[in-house]
């Protein structure tokens, strides 16, 4: 019966498809290299049900709810929460940087630099002012959100819905609440064909990181990883801190607890893959559905925690590389800038090389043409910066439902007692928040 209950583990199946996955890429680089369809197809899978996914939990759980102020505040405080918590983000990323110098000793010529590579990672594009950032957060038709899988958008629309719904009662919208309440089930069912071929999603994905890039690189960019892997590491310890001190959470059995997602967020690279997942062991761990249903979409825009350590690091990082200190001023400069970009970064191709290049821009310090001595390395990065954004994104949601009285320490106890890690996932157990 255990040996049954191991040989169906997700946990187990992906850790085999990870190390397949690697072993594909290393050994048989170009097959490696082909095998990308695999794993984007998996990702596409899961961004098939996200909205929709995230329209249903929204406009369940505001309804239920049926306090517009508390819906209110919830907002406010996750934003309130995110810009503490990403500014601190990009200092701490400074002041690891300072530290350990990951660009000492490469002396890089700039006349030797081309930037045809990076034109085509970011397709020419630009990252959104911060008045375009906001304004296209507003969907010009319900329909173009869905359609476009614009997740902003459709969060936005599913609030005012929420709220709508909420402000009229439960009472007078029965047959729409039981429509949309009915949908997320179907949602789930579809959610647990797909989690099925997650192994074969997480293989393909890491043969071909590891067919494209290769583990040389490691060898090449060894001092900015080591730097970039141990800031994350303390990075995670501090948000450790902050769950066990203000939400009373342990973050360690957490992990232990989601530990499936986590890995396949790692294995694919890809935090989106698990957005349903994590927000079913979210609300299963005690977090209400709205502030579950809010403060996660939310902050996979507003909350990138591993992107903005990864993004302070590599500006010093390319600094050092060119031979220049910045100056105090010109790294609190670096800070403002990145605070502004990084928040238009989801959904847009080559968004972190963008935000670099503007940031080199603004201090002028050193080429922005210098942001292309990244492209090697940045996809090593991808397991540390998926890690900490999901984390941070979940230690927001405990700090977010702790200040507003909606987490229920029972259904945590409950669920940090299952070893299996396996617990009901969004399943509806009632028709309360």
């Amino acid at each position: 019966m255990r040996h049954r209950r191991l040989h169906r583990s997700l946990f187990l199946q992906l850790m085999a498809a990870v190390m397949a996955g690697i072993l594909v890429g290393h050994l048989w680089p170009s097959l490696g290299s082909d095998l990308r369809p695999v794993g984007d197809g998996f990702v596409r899978l899961i961004k098939m049900i996200i909205a929709p996914l995230i329209f249903c939990v929204i406009v369940t759980g505001i309804a239920a709810v049926g306090d517009v102020k508390t819906v209110g505040r919830i907002g406010v405080k996750a934003i309130l929460y995110f810009e503490f918590i990403t500014t601190f983000a990009l200092v701490f990323g400074l002041a690891v940087a300072n530290v350990v110098r990951p660009g000492d000793g490469l002396d890089i010529d700039p006349a030797t630099l081309s930037t045809d590579a990076l034109d085509s990672k970011t397709m020419n594009g630009s990252l959104p002012s911060t008045s375009e950032f906001l304004l296209h957060t507003i969907p010009e038709s319900a329909v173009d959100a869905f359609a476009r899988n614009q997740l902003l958008q459709v969060l936005v629309f599913a609030v005012f819905t929420g709220v709508a719904m909420a402000t009229l009662g439960r009472e007078r919208t029965p047959v729409l609440f039981n429509v949309v309440d009915q949908f997320q089930k179907v949602i789930f069912k579809m959610m647990g064909w797909i989690m099925r071929l997650a192994p074969l999603g997480a293989f393909g994905a890491m043969a071909f990181i590891i067919g494209q890039y290769g583990l040389n690189t490691l060898a090449t960019y060894a001092k900015l990883i080591a730097a970039c892997y141990t800031a994350a590491v303390m990075f995670t310890l501090i948000l450790a801190v902050i769950a066990r001190l203000y939400a009373g959470v342990s973050i360690w059995k957490f992990l232990r607890y989601a530990r499936e997602e986590f890995l396949l967020a790692l294995g694919t690279a890809s935090t989106e893959s698990v957005l349903p997942r994590i927000m079913g062991k979210l609300v299963d761990a005690g977090c209400s559905r709205a502030a579950t249903g809010l403060v996660v979409p939310t902050g996979y825009s507003f909350n990138l925690d591993g992107a903005t350590i990864y993004l302070s690091i590599c500006t010093l990082f390319l600094a050092q590389a060119f031979g220049v200190d910045l100056s105090l001023g010109q790294q609190l400069l670096a800070v403002g800038v990145l605070m502004l970009t990084s928040k238009g970064m989801a959904g847009v191709p080559g968004s972190s090389f963008l935000a670099l290049s503007a940031t080199a821009a603004a201090i002028g310090a050193f080429p922005a043409a210098g942001v292309a001595l990244l492209l090697g390395a940045d996809r090593l990065m991808d397991s540390m910066r998926v890690f900490v954004n999901l984390l941070g994104n979940c230690v927001a949601t405990f700090v977010v439902a702790k200040s507003e009285g909606q987490l229920d320490r029972e259904k945590y106890a409950a669920a940090m007692s299952r070893t299996a890690g396996g617990g009901p996932v969004l399943a509806p157990r009632s028709r309360r928040g």
